[in-house]
């Protein structure tokens, strides 16, 4: 049997280089893109970078709303979330990007 190239398949089915890890830096990886997608994302492209904000937030926060949540993903979602919602009424006409001052 040829399985694997040497190694043995029936003691370890799946390598644990190739497993991801659920939890630890994975997520607060993505936590902290989240941030700084929400943070640039008041400067350009809100309508863009909001949403994404939001996303990577909610998959640091492991898809739940129950259980500990990262602080760096409840951040990302919320400015994600304002960003968003900022980007939709600049983009309905409702205010201007410079409302107020001139």
């Amino acid at each position: 049997m040829m399985a694997s190239f040497g190694h043995g398949a029936r003691r370890h089915p799946r390598s644990r280089g190739r497993t991801w890890s659920r939890t630890g830096t994975d997520r607060a990886t993505l936590g902290l893109i989240g941030v700084i997608c929400a943070v640039a994302g008041f400067f350009v492209l809100g309508i863009v970078l909001g949403p994404a904000a939001m996303v990577c937030g909610w998959l640091a926060m492991g898809r739940a709303w129950s259980g500990s949540r990262p602080t760096a993903a409840v951040v990302a979602l919320v400015l994600g979330a304002i960003d968003t919602l900022l980007a939709i009424i600049w983009l309905s006409g409702a205010a201007t990007p410079g409302m107020g001052m001139i």
